[in-house]
């Protein structure tokens, strides 16, 4: 395997607040584009001062529909990041493990609970 990619996700967002849905995409984007060059990655969160779970569905909980489990959790590094939102990225982690196992179901639950 080749050699880490440090990112820093404050250069790929453009700014210290990890808010938007879009900017989680850009994120996505980078490491998939390192992980089929068959590199590993190390994500900063230096100086990121807002992280919400829209930015890091798109950005981390993506992930799971594309690679597997084993392949992002041996290839994947969070740097800098302060304790809550680590326990963030977790919880979005378990979330796209769920999801990813039977997005059919989820879907559906989605519509009936939309239903009403």
């Amino acid at each position: 395997m080749a050699d880490e990619i440090k990112v820093s996700v404050i250069s790929v967002v453009g700014n210290p607040l990890c808010v938007a849905s879009r900017d989680g995409d850009k994120l996505y984007g980078r490491i998939v584009d390192a992980f089929e060059a068959g590199h590993r990655v190390s994500l900063s969160f230096n100086n990121v001062t807002l992280l919400t779970s829209a930015f890091l569905n798109n950005a981390i909980g993506r992930l799971y529909g594309k690679f597997s489990s084993e392949e992002i959790e041996s290839r994947l590094n969070y740097n800098d990041i302060e304790p809550d939102d680590l326990d963030m990225v977790d919880a979005v982690i378990d979330n796209a493990k769920q999801f990813f196992k039977d997005p059919e179901r989820h879907r559906r639950a989605v519509e009936a609970a939309e239903e009403g």
